[in-house]
């Protein structure tokens, strides 16, 4: 009972020094920009918006909540315990790597590239520094890599649970360059956690001791602990052009939970012997950009899905709250006939539903290649096309030009698109033109 009250307390006191951090605040306002930023290319490529940034934002901020008190019970009893000037540290790496990509706001980058260079700085034992190169180095060579690469571990092992849980509801529709240079739909996948961790921290007549020993640590947790505040911040970020949302989201997920598991047993094999530190720290920084990378590679040999069939008009996204999504139609499916008439462009589609103005009649092929019909009244202000965003045809000429954004692109909130145009010979032809903000 003694040590739960201790606990308590002390966390009571943690999260006051969480108040007092501006880390966890970035890490919000950063999330806040990422999704005005989705927000502004849905209204740039279909002009109306499919997410809202304030509630998209709100859902982030709770599933990191949780996720983070998980991770912390975790952690307890691993052990995995941080000083001010480790946290420092970390953080300001993870801010120097996101001036090249924001993914790589992630620890096991930060932790990795300590880890590589505490073995490095190992080399050179009578490296003569002084001020503050000397306070950095001297915090570098005294972290705790095994540790620190277990809480990257259990980090990813949250990450894949919000990931499965929440990362398909982040999913932004695109029009995109095809291989073949024709205009293709998918789903541009990405999200952050800002997350609230409470550590223990071992220390010396620190009052009620433990109930349990933890993993890394040894006997430094025989006086007693402390209780300190952590913000960290987790996310993924992925493209599909060949699957549903929800699909890549439940395959990034498993990965995910493969990826922590070694890196976790690594880093539990480095505590036990130090010089496979080194291999751990190599391992987070490699396994976690083969990840990414293998994604990219597995969406090059896939076909994609959202292009327009033979018969009909593939559903690329349906807008929340409009006609279309209370018929009940899914992205993936194909809109076959409106009001009895085939569809084969949008065209196509708006002539078929002013036949009439006040009621239409649905065929839809759905996952399964079977049909379902539906019906519904129209009424004033309904979306033109119901609600559904159909794939893109060469007509649409705009598509969106992916690209490595950093924190300066982010912040100074730029957009790319490309748009067609016909050349002279009148072949279509790609031009990249500022807009605003890209992806």
């Amino acid at each position: 009972m003694e040590t739960l009250v201790q606990l308590l307390m002390r966390g009571m006191d943690a999260g006051l020094q969480l108040l007092t951090q501006p880390f966890y605040y970035i890490s919000i306002l950063f999330v806040m920009l990422l999704y005005r930023r989705q927000v502004l290319l849905e209204r740039k490529l279909f002009h109306v918006r499919l997410h809202s940034w304030g509630l998209q934002t709100w859902r982030t901020f709770l599933g990191g909540l949780l996720a983070g008190l998980a991770v912390s019970v975790a952690v307890a009893f691993l052990g995995v315990s941080l000083s001010l000037g480790a946290i420092i540290c970390i953080w300001v790496t993870s801010l120097i790597l996101m001036l090249f990509h924001i993914r790589y706001l992630c620890f096991a980058y930060s932790i990795g590239l300590l880890g590589i260079l505490q073995f490095v700085l190992s080399w050179f034992p009578n490296l003569a520094t002084e001020g503050w190169a000397h306070a950095v180095l001297s915090t570098i060579r005294s972290l705790d890599i095994p540790a620190l690469l277990a809480l990257a571990a259990v980090l990813h092992f949250a990450e894949a649970v919000l990931v499965k849980l929440q990362g398909s509801s982040f999913a932004t529709p695109l029009f995109l360059e095809g291989k073949r240079g024709k205009l293709v739909g998918g789903y541009h996948m990405q999200s952050f956690w800002p997350l609230p961790l409470f550590m223990l921290v071992p220390a010396a007549g620190g009052g009620a001791v433990l109930p349990w020993t933890p993993f890394f640590g040894g006997d430094a947790w025989s006086g007693g602990f402390m209780m300190m505040a952590l913000p960290v911040v987790i996310g993924f970020g992925e493209m599909t052009q060949s699957m549903l949302p929800k699909e890549k989201a439940v395959i990034t997920s498993k990965r995910l939970i493969i990826y922590a598991a070694v890196v976790l047993a690594l880093s539990m094999l480095a505590e036990w012997w130090s010089p496979l530190t080194l291999i751990a720290a190599l391992a987070a920084l490699l396994l976690h950009e083969g990840l990414v990378w293998y994604s990219r590679y597995e969406e090059q040999q896939r076909s994609p899905v959202f292009v327009h069939p033979v018969r009909g008009l593939r559903v690329l996204a349906v807008l929340p709250d409009s006609p279309a999504h209370e018929l009940g139609i899914q992205p993936g499916e194909t809109i076959l006939k409106v009001n009895g008439t085939l569809v084969h462009s949008k065209e196509q589609l708006h002539g078929a539903l002013r036949q009439n103005p006040a009621f239409c009649k649905l065929e839809v092929q759905n996952h399964q290649g079977e049909s379902k019909f539906l019906q519904r009244a129209i009424y004033a202000g309904d979306h033109h096309q119901l609600g559904a965003i159909v794939a893109p045809d060469p007509r649409d000429g705009i598509a969106a030009r992916l690209k490595p954004v950093s924190l300066i692109t982010l912040l100074a909130n730029k957009l790319h698109v490309q748009k067609f145009r016909k050349d002279p010979a009148g072949e279509k032809a790609l031009r990249s033109e500022e807009a605003g903000f890209d992806s």
